[in-house]
């Protein structure tokens, strides 16, 4: 059991810093240009909600409900913004 749960959490910051290089390259405006201040940090809060979204599947494939969906979203999006704090120094919310 135990290598099972170090595989899932080593998969996990491994695809979360992926998702934090992903989502802060798509964070451009509709012409091309970068977006900055509070419209980069909406769009970084989304952009993590929704990943963390895609992954929230118990190990059978089926999607996670209530009490367990609550706490593996709360847990992927304090690591996407300590990924986030960590990349760019800073103390940002990114929670939804």
């Amino acid at each position: 059991m135990k290598p099972i749960i170090l595989a899932a959490v080593i998969t996990i910051f491994a695809v979360g810093t992926a998702m934090a290089q992903s989502c802060e390259s798509k964070a451009v405006s509709a012409d091309g240009k970068p977006l900055h201040g509070a419209a980069k940090t909406s769009f970084l809060r989304k952009c993590k909600r929704d990943a963390c979204e895609s992954k929230s599947v118990s190990a059978e494939g089926k999607p996670l409900h209530g009490a367990a969906k609550n706490s593996f979203m709360a847990k992927c999006k304090r690591s996407a913004e300590a990924r986030f704090n960590d990349a760019f120094g800073s103390k940002a919310d990114i929670s939804a």
